[in-house]
């Protein structure tokens, strides 16, 4: 528990920094941080009940995505500002920089595999954010 409270903390932190970086403005520094850390909490809690790093970046895009889209009606701001800082924690970093690695190294046949590993996670994450953003908000009176 402490661990999962412990990289959720984390996740909120390296997603402000991420958004002061990419210069968010000051007021949504809270809320970026808020999606970018539910993001990675979902994506947690999925890998602990069902172990594919697939499903997990599904789950997590769509949560991270529906939390972007209500934070950007409530604080009138661009739904970008919140997904783009919120899917910094969720991206394959990691993986892309094995694949290059593998792939320099000589050693195709991990290459290849952690590609494949990295190629699906990104589709993940890109699905998961396009079902979200194809949903029409509800019109309002």
């Amino acid at each position: 528990m402490f661990q999962l409270l412990t990289q959720t903390l984390v996740a909120f932190v390296a997603t402000v920094a991420f958004g002061v970086l990419f210069q968010v403005p000051r007021e949504q520094y809270a809320f970026s941080g808020i999606c970018g850390a539910a993001g990675w909490l979902c994506y947690l809690l999925v890998m602990q009940n069902y172990p594919s790093t697939t499903i997990a970046s599904f789950a997590a895009a769509v949560v991270l995505t529906m939390m972007s889209r209500i934070f950007a009606v409530w604080r009138k701001t661009p739904v970008t500002v919140f997904l783009i800082c919120g899917i910094f924690p969720l991206v394959p970093g990691a993986g892309i920089y094995y694949t290059a690695y593998y792939f320099i190294q000589n050693e195709n046949t991990l290459a290849l595999a952690k590609g494949i590993s990295t190629f699906k996670i990104a589709v993940a994450l890109a699905i998961g954010i396009s079902l979200v953003l194809c949903v029409p908000l509800p019109k309002r009176k």
